[in-house]
C-alpha cells in the first residue's frame, strides 16, 4: 500500500519536478530529501525570469514589440558573464607557477621544538599598545575631583568633559608596546 502511495505522490507531481527528478536520477543522486527538488525548482524559476526579464528590457530598447531569439541570446550571454567566470588558460598558470616557484623558501629557524616561521609573520606579535601616563599622582587626583564638580551640570555637560579628559589623557599618555615571548631580565 506505501508503494501506491508514492506512486500516486509521483504523479500529482508538476512536471517540472518530474524533470528534476529524473536529472538528479540520471546523475546517480539516490537519496535526496524531498526539499531539494523544490529548491532547484526555484532556482530555475528565478533563472528563468531574470533572463526573460533581461530579454525583455533588450527588447524594448531595440524598439521592437516583442521578445525574439536574439534577445534571449543576448541575456543568457550577459547572465552567464556576470554569473560566471572561467578559470584562465592552463598556460598562464603554468607560467604563474614557475615565477613564483623560482623564489626560494624562507630560511627555516634552526633549534630545539617545532620550527616556527619569523617572529613578525606569526600571531603572537605585538598587536596592542598600553597607554602610560606621564602626569603626577597629584595633578589626576585634582582632574578628578574638577570632573566631579562639574559632573552636576547634567548629561551633556558630563559628556563633552569626559571627551576632554580622555584627549588630555591621550596626549600626555607615553605608548609602550612589548613583546609577550620576550624574556625578563633576572
Amino acid at each position: 500500500m506505501s508503494e501506491n502511495l508514492k506512486m500516486g505522490d509521483a504523479e500529482e507531481l508538476p512536471m517540472d519536478a518530474k524533470i528534476v527528478k529524473t536529472i538528479l536520477k540520471s546523475m546517480g543522486v539516490q537519496n535526496y530529501e524531498p526539499r531539494v527538488v523544490h529548491q532547484f525548482l526555484e532556482l530555475c524559476y528565478r533563472y528563468v525570469v531574470d533572463v526573460l526579464s533581461d530579454a525583455q528590457v533588450y527588447s524594448e530598447h531595440a524598439s521592437k514589440p516583442t521578445i525574439d531569439s536574439d534577445d534571449l541570446k543576448l541575456a543568457i550571454q550577459s547572465k552567464v558573464n556576470f554569473s560566471f567566470s572561467q578559470p584562465p588558460p592552463r598556460e598562464i598558470l603554468l607560467e604563474l607557477a614557475r615565477n613564483r616557484n623560482r623564489l626560494p623558501l624562507p630560511m627555516a629557524i634552526g633549534g630545539p621544538g617545532m620550527a616556527l616561521p619569523p617572529e613578525q609573520d606569526t600571531l603572537i606579535h605585538p598587536n596592542y599598545q598600553l597607554a602610560i601616563p606621564k602626569k603626577p599622582a597629584t595633578q589626576a587626583a585634582e582632574e578628578m575631583e574638577i570632573g566631579e564638580e562639574e559632573g552636576n551640570k547634567g548629561d551633556l555637560g558630563n559628556f563633552q568633559s569626559l571627551q576632554e579628559q580622555k584627549a588630555d589623557h591621550e596626549a600626555g599618555a607615553q605608548r609602550v608596546s612589548f613583546s609577550l615571548s620576550a624574556k625578563r631580565p633576572r
